[in-house]
């Protein structure tokens, strides 16, 4: 689902709509990691490998969709910038209404969507036109899932946005937490049509995991979009937003959200468009009375960042565009055109040449950001996912072994036993790495939150506790009251969420940097 569409394509669609095809040295690279749950399984398409560990593909300056958009961006632009995460069950909705969006922003044109609704003609998925202009990989239209992680930009009067469409497919979690990990606000899409929600919701449904693992991500707002409101089934009925609203609550509690504050539910139509950028006519619903989609965005509060803290940019993918180009988002301070910085685990000193923030060259940039940094200093092979681009002076701690604090979620049947020597796949910002508990240190009384002293050899389902755990390469963290961003985490095993925590402590055991 990557927007950064192949150049042959892009020319061929140049031709067609007489606009002008990308510069050649905008060419994206893109990186794979290495297998992020150590799973070996196949699927009937491509191995297990592509398909779950591929990286999320940045969009670069040669996608016309983000160029329209910011060609007559003010550098000194003000405006708020919010990374946004659609989420939510397959088939909900999501690429869908992330066209919706850039078309009624007017950065897709009508001739564009019209080829798209014969594509899809063709295909006998009349319905998936719209997810075309998100899902632009032959795979993912072919199926209609989502594989990579979608990537465009839009904005409003007050705010800029990215819109980081994850897929919804369990086999592709993983890259679901790379997209959520550099989100601010969830959307979390909800099919209203009768079965669909049931389907996702119930055990085992992705709807469940997604929130759970976007909280966990740092994704402190939450808009549920009750999609599909125009469906036969549904008909815009209050009655089954109601009972949407009613079944969900509860569980977006148990994790860890404030629903009154934090939480937003609103009905819409991906397809149609109807409640996203204008209110949904009366005559259509005549029971809603709050705020349509971008409404909704627009009053999301901003996170609270540090641009005056050390400079921390987790590196999700790297090129060669004449030198080395690195991506990924600011957690933490401020870059400028000039700045020396360094690159952490290997402690490359580099200095910085250029700073591109959507399709735009800038002087300077601040949290919450989502850039490319042209660098100088250090190669691209000797750069991986998961490195940190930090302050010089101040750089990141690189660790094998730390304290964490761990909610166990559910484990797996055939594992129902947590304690020293359990394996399992750490996901934290843009690392995945395997790891082994190496020693329980005690549990936590989850009522009172106080340590139990009572000493531990193993726990079971539900439990906090508090752990040691190794990593066998050096990796790039914070503890959790330093930079949230980049000391949470989760553990993943044979494809399942198990655990999450936060960092709480690094011993000083050989190995470790400080």
């Amino acid at each position: 689902m990557d927007l950064d569409v192949d150049h042959k394509k892009l020319a061929a669609a140049a031709a067609e709509e007489e606009i002008s095809p990308p510069p050649a040295e905008e060419k994206k690279h893109a990186t794979t990691p290495s297998n992020a749950d150590g799973q070996g399984h196949h699927t009937t398409s491509s191995t297990a490998e592509e398909e779950c560990e591929e990286l999320t593909h940045e969009v670069e300056s040669g996608n016309k969709l983000a160029e329209d958009s910011e060609e007559d961006k003010d550098e000194d632009d003000t405006r708020q910038h919010l990374n946004v995460v659609f989420i939510g069950h397959v088939d909900a909705g999501k690429s869908t209404i992330g066209g919706q969006i850039l078309y009624l922003n007017n950065m897709v044109d009508e001739r564009t969507i019209q080829k798209y609704e014969r594509e899809a003609k063709e295909k006998n998925r009349e319905s998936w036109y719209m997810a075309y202009i998100m899902d632009t990989n032959e795979e993912e239209r072919a199926k209609g899932k989502t594989v990579e992680v979608g990537r465009a930009h839009f904005e409003t009067e007050k705010s800029r946005f990215t819109i980081l469409d994850a897929p919804g497919h369990k086999n592709y979690v993983p890259n679901m937490i790379s997209g959520a990990s550099q989100a601010d606000v969830g959307v979390l899409v909800i099919a209203a049509r009768r079965g669909e929600f049931e389907t996702g919701f119930e055990r085992g449904g992705q709807t469940r995991e997604h929130a759970q693992l976007a909280k966990t991500l740092g994704v402190s707002k939450l808009l549920v979009v009750v999609n599909k409101m125009d469906d036969p089934s549904v008909q815009w009925s209050k009655e089954r937003f109601d009972e949407i609203e009613r079944k969900t609550v509860p569980f977006l509690k148990s994790c860890g959200y404030n629903v009154k504050r934090d939480v937003q539910f609103l009905p819409i139509s991906g397809l149609l468009g109807l409640n996203m950028k204008e209110h949904v006519p009366t005559t259509v619903c005549d029971w809603w009375d709050g705020p349509c989609l971008f409404e909704a965005l627009d009053a999301v509060e901003l996170p609270e960042r540090n641009p005056k803290g050390p400079f921390r940019m987790p590196l999700i993918d790297k090129f060669k565009d004449m030198g080395t180009v690195v991506m990924g988002k600011i957690e933490s301070g401020s870059v400028h055109r000039g700045d020396t910085l360094m690159i952490m685990p290997n402690k490359a000193i580099v200095k910085v040449v250029t700073v591109y923030q959507d399709a735009d060259e800038v002087d300077y940039a601040m949290p919450g950001e989502n850039l490319r940094i042209r660098l100088a200093g250090v190669e691209e092979e000797d750069i991986s996912p998961g490195f940190v681009l930090s302050s010089a002076r101040d750089p990141i701690p690189t660790v094998l072994e730390f304290d964490a604090q761990l909610q166990i979620l559910e484990l797996l049947d055939h594992k129902a036993i947590f304690t020293a020597g359990y394996k399992a796949v750490l996901h934290i910002h843009a690392i995945v790495e395997e790891c082994e508990i190496v020693g329980l240190l005690h549990q936590i009384n989850p009522k009172t939150k106080k340590p139990i002293r009572k000493k531990i050899l193993f726990v079971k389902s539900g439990a906090v506790v508090v752990v040691r755990i190794q990593v066998n390469e050096l990796i790039c963290v914070e503890k959790f009251e330093d930079v949230p961003q980049l000391g949470r985490f989760t553990l993943r095993d044979e494809g399942k969420t198990v655990a999450i925590g936060k960092i709480v402590n690094f011993p000083k055991l050989a190995g470790t940097q400080h």
